[in-house]
């Protein structure tokens, strides 16, 4: 049977998560931002000095997360890190730590956890073939790897030239080289994923395409 799912998967920066939100209230639906767990892991990680490539070590630390989603915020320990989780650094972290099975495995029960009768909303870069492969409505939402670095410079306030906007850029391909490459659950486009690019789209134009259809279910 279809699970009350939307699955929308996609490489880093993409807008995933401002995507999904929006669905998910427009149509009061939960929202699950996976990469989260991830990152949330990643900076776990780093804090308790366990080196990233340590998968019995990471997978243990992601077993036993303490970690509260909380009106909009992250909370790690009871610390807010919704900001820290955000940067680059973590964003490659989190990388690593999600190549690695034992990892995945200890977190896919918690996403499993957010799935309730409302229906859910969830974004990542295996939502549709992994942890919800059953999902009513998959979407491959992409963009340009130079939009992608606008969009990021933007939001942590770098300028759109010179240096730091490059290392924004070269991270986010490497990101994307690191998650197709990856032998555990690589970001792929499934046949039956709707592909959306949003690289000259607006955020309500691409809720809109998504809840297009969805009602066309």
């Amino acid at each position: 049977m279809p699970q009350k799912v939307i699955a929308i998967d996609g490489p880093s920066a993409s807008g995933k998560g401002t995507l999904a939100q929006r669905v998910a209230d427009a149509l009061g639906w939960r929202y699950l931002d996976s990469g989260a767990l991830y990152r949330i892991t990643a900076l776990y990680a780093r804090n308790r000095r366990t080196a990233w490539d340590n998968e019995a070590a990471v997978a243990a630390l992601a077993q036993a997360l303490p970690v509260e989603f909380v009106e909009g915020s992250v909370l790690l320990d009871g610390e807010d890190v919704s900001a820290a989780i955000r940067s680059e650094e973590i964003g490659m972290g989190a990388s690593r730590v999600a190549a690695l099975p034992a990892v995945r495995t200890a977190l896919l029960q918690r996403q499993h956890a957010f799935l309730t009768e409302q229906g859910l909303v969830a974004d990542g870069r295996d939502m549709g073939s992994v942890v919800f492969p059953d999902a009513v409505l998959k979407v491959f939402l992409t963009a340009s790897p130079q939009v992608r670095a606008e969009r990021r410079a933007k939001q942590i306030g770098v300028p759109l030239a010179g240096a730091g906007f490059e290392r924004i850029l070269a991270d986010i391909e490497a990101r994307d080289e690191a998650d197709r490459n990856r032998t555990v659950a690589p970001l792929q486009k499934l046949p039956e994923a709707h592909l959306l690019d949003t690289s000259a789209l607006t955020i309500e134009e691409s809720v809109k395409k998504v809840l297009d259809w969805y009602r066309e279910k």
